[in-house]
């Protein structure tokens, strides 16, 4: 099965035209991504600038724009990996997919790209209801796309682990939960971390979101070069260097557990 063969039938038949044919679903989701862009923005209005301005926010609705639109990347891609194996675990049709020539890496990834491409759009209507609520954007295109790029590579070999947990596991997450649940509390998703306790603090600085949102808000408002947020990249490419082996190390060594205790069907 070719690359492109691949991409049509995980892309477009597994990903969109099932997504699409839920068409309740699909508002009720483009709901949930804009309906807390209004939430924020009406906090930070009544709060009145003083208040975010004394913990080091200039633009809140800027500042909390760019954070919802890039922390579904995290949270929402590996939370549809784990729930891709998990419903194939349901379905009795596991088995198929790991054993076929695609491979048990080549399965992730593909799984992946539907989280990736929907995150995307998520991405992009909030950035555009941010226009519609005051936010002026100054992109440098090059750094953006590079920073994305260098979360998105951090964020695959996340959902790499949570995958090899959800194989061996089947429910309870832990990976999964924690990036669907504390990264916006503790990556400055909506606030900056520098008001986080110190042990907190240290931890977010331990996750790649907290240092993309940093870069991202700096080459998405203020224009900055490559060159400028090059310690940025080299922190990210650092995340991407642990994490993707890791994360694939781990998947197939969970398949292999999950293999000889011969409960990979098993759910």
């Amino acid at each position: 099965m070719s690359a492109l063969s691949k991409l049509y039938a995980f892309l477009y038949l597994r990903g969109l035209k099932v997504w699409l044919s839920y068409r309740t679903q699909v508002i009720l989701t483009v709901l949930s991504w804009t309906l807390p862009v209004f939430t924020y923005y009406f906090v930070g209005t009544s709060l009145g600038n003083s208040f975010v301005e004394d913990i080091g926010v200039k633009d809140y609705t800027s500042f909390f724009v760019i954070g919802l639109a890039f922390q579904g990347y995290v949270s929402s891609v590996i939370t549809t990996v784990s729930q891709r194996i998990r419903n194939e675990q349901l379905y009795g049709t596991i088995e198929y997919y790991v054993l076929s020539r695609s491979g048990v890496t080549s399965f992730l990834f593909y799984s992946s790209l539907w989280g990736f491409t929907v995150n995307t759009v998520n991405a992009v209507i909030i950035l555009l209801v941010g226009l519609g609520l005051g936010v002026r954007y100054n992109v440098n295109v090059l750094p953006s796309l590079a920073i994305v790029a260098m979360l998105l590579l951090s964020t695959l070999g996340l959902a790499f682990l949570s995958g090899a947990f959800t194989m061996v596991i089947k429910q309870g997450n832990p990976i999964s939960f924690f990036f669907s649940t504390f990264t916006t509390l503790t990556t400055g998703v909506v606030f900056p971390v520098t008001v986080l306790p110190p042990l907190v603090r240290d931890v977010s600085f331990a996750l790649p979101l907290t240092w993309a949102l940093d870069g991202l808000r700096l080459t998405m408002l203020n224009g900055y070069s490559l060159t400028q947020v090059a310690p940025i990249l080299e922190v990210l490419a650092l995340f991407d260097i642990v994490l993707v082996p890791l994360g694939i190390w781990a998947f197939k060594y969970a398949f292999k557990i999950a293999r000889v205790k011969g409960t990979l069907g098993e759910y």
